[in-house]
């Protein structure tokens, strides 16, 4: 058999692994496609709960009381969290932290959007709770059934505390959206400015997407970004109206034929604007994991340093 057959023959066995429902482990022959295609978007997914951290951290010394401070600053924990758990993820494709880091900082690797925007008022806050990890849940559900083993077990913990993180989101905007007409127009001005850019986390329509095919294929992504999106607009609409908060969006309506809302047209030059590199804080945000990534190589160092004296000592014991 030529290494062209053998080849597609690999290939084809996985493709049946895949479409049989198994997992993928860290050990398994693997399409080098694949590898890079999930290094790709784990990465990225870390990449945004680290850079995710700066925008609610700005708040954490300004939070209006001792409770809300204390929720935010555990919910900040949480997503440089996340961002570890999924570092270690992509790791086992055999790619270094390091490396990870370094595309970040050079603008190789990508992050979501939505952090390129700055957060102006406490109600910015609950705004990325609510519509932020909102639009994250939906996408990070599908996520725990993803094909690669641990990317999906990792999923199953942060879907977990994304939950929390999005009833505390919707808590601060319904306790602003009932109180004083000053509190009600700072919560609907959040909402205003992060609708959009909410929606563009779901990525490109799928007809412009460059991976979806591919990773639907392979089910990485168990549901297409529109799928995603509209499943987002419906559900969201309806939590608008509890609170009695508005979607700034003139062309939203039901539509009773296809059971799902329609909406407007979103600004994809802005989106592309966002992503590369010339979003509101796009600049800012990098800096900021650059600087405190320098500041912390001490800590690392003096980790790395412990680690190999405890391994000397135990070979010596040996």
């Amino acid at each position: 058999m030529s290494e062209h057959d053998t080849n597609n023959l690999q290939q084809q066995r996985f493709q049946d692994r895949i479409d049989a429902e198994d997992k993928i482990e860290p050990k398994d022959w693997m399409p080098e496609k694949y590898r890079q295609n999930l290094i790709r978007q784990i990465s990225q997914h870390a990449h945004s709960e680290v850079i995710g951290m700066q925008p609610e951290g700005n708040w954490i010394t300004r939070a209006p009381t001792l409770h809300r401070k204390a929720i935010l600053l555990a919910k900040v924990q949480d997503e440089g969290g996340h961002g570890l758990y999924l570092y270690s993820a992509a790791e086992t494709l055999g790619i270094s932290r390091e490396e990870m880091i370094e595309a970040l900082h050079d603008g190789t690797a990508k992050y979501a959007s939505i952090f390129n925007y700055p957060t102006l008022t406490w109600a910015d806050i609950g705004a990325i709770g609510w519509l932020v990890d909102g639009a994250a849940i939906v996408n990070q559900v599908s996520l725990q059934r993803t094909s690669y083993g641990p990317y999906a077990r990792g999923m199953v913990r942060i879907c977990k505390e994304e939950s929390f993180h999005q009833r505390q989101g919707y808590h601060i905007m319904m306790t602003l959206a009932r109180g004083s007409q000053e509190q009600k127009d700072m919560a609907q001005d959040a909402v205003n400015r992060f609708w959009w850019p909410s929606l563009m986390m779901f990525g490109p329509h799928d007809a412009d997407s460059v991976h979806s095919a591919q990773s639907m294929k392979w089910k990485i992504k168990r549901q297409s970004n529109d799928e995603l999106r509209q499943k987002f607009v419906d559900q969201t609409v309806k939590q608008a109206d509890v609170i009695g908060l508005e979607i700034p969006d003139p062309d939203l309506k039901w539509n009773e034929e296809r059971g799902h809302y329609d909406f407007g047209e979103i600004d994809w030059d802005e989106f592309k604007r966002s992503m590369t590199g010339g979003g509101p804080c796009s600049r800012q945000r990098v800096s900021h994991h650059v600087e405190a990534h320098e500041e912390g190589a001490w800590v690392r160092e003096a980790m790395t340093a412990y680690e190999s004296k405890k391994r000397r000592a135990k070979d010596k014991a040996a």
